[in-house]
């Protein structure tokens, strides 16, 4: 039996489309380790919690002999200070520098010039002259070099390639910083010892370097006409909650005063087991790895004081918020509609709403607007944040058509799914694309592993999680109207992306930094150590065509 079948099994299906399966939460015990489960889970995840609160999500599925790992924190945009916006990405950049075990030559000689270069970056940003601010950058541009020769450059980077490491990255959004690897099933060990590691401490090193990259990533965004747009719309929508009133990457006065010290307060208050997930997806022993992962990061110290998040309230939208945004890029349109997160009756519905609207073939859109070409590129979608989700609509004019009449063509078939113009058919077929569509993403370590990552950090239940698809079937067409009727009127943000000279263009003067001279092939002990672990080779699998074929 193939593992597409066991899924589509798993998923309902095959044998009855209209079964809703029973996603029932259980408890277990297995290798002195307790964990959670669910009935019919197709990942077959078990869900542990260690003692110092840590979170660790596990599926096997052995495919190829390698494990997809992502490490999420639920630390992100929207926790940044409003006077020191831009710390959790700055923090992202700074967890592959480093620890106090590996990254350096001498660790007690270099923390004493880090914490000289931290102290020089805070009184750097009492200065308000352009020239004592100049000045005093060059005097840490050289101490900064000096602490440099210290430093074993993109070490971390180096020890997971060595593995066999792969898709090495990280990301911050509003409401995550996820990191993560694809290594092979046999030096899981390895790479949990240097995570362990790297997560237990943060160190700074090469700090004007990474802010460098920063202020470019920065001015990226700046010239970028459609992160632009999507900033203004955020803006529009968002008059309170950080998320329209800061963004991710930080404001420009915030990056040109950076502080080491509020970047370690962060890492500190958030980067801590209790607000922590290991995820990991691929060919491994539920209980041989829930006992390693125990094994390095039991001695991880919570902080017993994380207070919980408290959503912001926004005022309710009462008629349309329209903006104008200039760059050289072709002109679009940009329509958003705000909801509360709310109950899970409400994310089922405004998923439905999102499909029946445009599933890029039998959507509202796609046959109204798109096949008889209407308009340029017509679509929508759900961006899901944790404290609210956006309904985004977006399209592109015909030659000779206005960004109005782009406009109204959307409103027009979001008044279709208001009145129920649409097929009674379109809501069986949707939910039917949407599950055929989970069992090709489980095909897939990343796919399985972000599961987890997105249930734990938008704190979802995992029962309810996996059963959500399944959850679309006891709606009716009626409730689908009514949902629409409550919640697309008025209250939505219209963004012009028009061609033009954009009169507010700004952009961040990076200071000037001396070339630094890395070491870049000098390995720490912890290196050395790592290296010569010694771990049991992969064995080949071979297929057996009775049992591993189709049938």
């Amino acid at each position: 039996m193939n593992r597409l079948f066991v899924l589509c099994i798993a998923l309902g299906l095959i044998g009855s489309c209209s079964k809703i399966e029973h996603f029932q939460p259980k408890t277990a015990e297995s290798g002195g380790y307790a964990y959670e489960y669910v009935t019919n889970d197709p990942l077959q995840a078990r869900i542990y919690t260690l003692k110092n609160g840590l979170k660790v999500y596990l599926s096997r599925y052995d495919a190829e002999p390698r494990i997809y790992t992502q490490i999420a924190v639920k630390a992100d945009g929207k926790n940044d200070p409003p006077e020191n916006t831009g710390l959790a990405h700055y923090l992202e950049h700074i967890m592959f520098k480093g620890s106090d075990e590996f990254g350096t030559l001498d660790w007690g000689k270099e923390k004493v010039m880090l914490d000289s270069i931290e102290r020089m970056f805070q009184y750097y940003r009492t200065l308000t002259d352009s020239m004592q601010r100049l000045n005093y950058y060059k005097k840490i541009d050289a101490y900064s070099n000096e602490a440099a020769k210290l430093a074993i450059a993109n070490e971390y980077d180096k020890m997971i390639i060595e593995l066999g490491g792969q898709g090495l990255n990280a990301y911050t959004t509003e409401d995550r910083t996820v990191y993560i690897n694809d290594i092979p099933s046999n030096q899981l060990e390895n790479w949990l010892k240097i995570e362990a590691s790297r997560f237990r401490t943060i160190v700074p090193r090469l700090f004007h370097t990474e802010l460098e990259a920063v202020y470019e990533e920065k001015n990226q965004n700046l010239d970028d006409d459609y992160s632009k747009s999507f900033e203004v719309m955020m803006q529009a929508m968002f008059k309170k909650h950080p998320y329209g009133t800061q963004t991710v990457i930080g404001t420009i006065d915030h990056l040109k005063n950076p502080s080491i010290t509020e970047i370690k307060r962060y890492f500190d208050t958030y980067y801590k087991p209790n607000n922590v997930a290991i995820c990991l997806s691929g060919d491994l022993d539920y209980d041989k790895t829930i006992a390693l992962i125990d094994k390095y990061f039991s001695n991880w110290l919570p902080n017993d004081n994380l207070k919980p998040w408290i959503v912001v309230q926004e005022d309710p939208i009462t008629k349309p918020v329209e903006c104008d945004v200039y760059g050289p890029d072709a002109e679009w349109v940009f329509l958003a509609y705000r909801f509360p997160v709310g109950t899970l009756r409400d994310a089922a519905l405004l998923r439905l709403c999102d499909n029946i609207l445009a599933n890029a073939r039998a959507g509202l859109i796609d046959l109204n607007l798109k096949q008889k070409q209407l308009v340029i590129d017509p679509f929508c979608y759900v961006q899901r944040n944790n404290d609210y989700s956006i309904h985004i609509f977006q399209a592109k004019p015909k030659e000779g058509q206005s960004l109005d009449e782009v406009k109204e063509h959307l409103l027009s078939q979001i008044e279709l799914l208001k009145r129920g113009e649409f097929e009674d058919w379109l809501i069986d077929a949707v939910i039917n694309d949407l599950k055929k569509s989970k069992i090709s993403q489980y095909e897939d370590n990343w796919s399985r592993t972000n599961e987890m990552v997105m249930a734990f950090t938008t704190n979802s239940n995992w029962a309810e999680y996996i059963a959500s698809i399944e959850a679309l079937r006891k709606f009716t067409k009626e409730d689908i109207v009514k949902f629409a009727n409550q919640y697309y009127g008025n209250n939505y943000v219209y963004v012009r992306k028009k061609t033009g000279k954009d009169p507010y263009k700004r952009k961040v003067d990076k200071p000037v930094i001396t070339k630094v001279d890395l070491n870049k092939e000098a390995r720490s002990p912890f290196h050395q150590a790592i290296m010569n672990n010694s771990v049991e080779r992969l064995k080949p699998v071979f297929i057996d065509y009775g049992k591993d074929g189709n049938d």
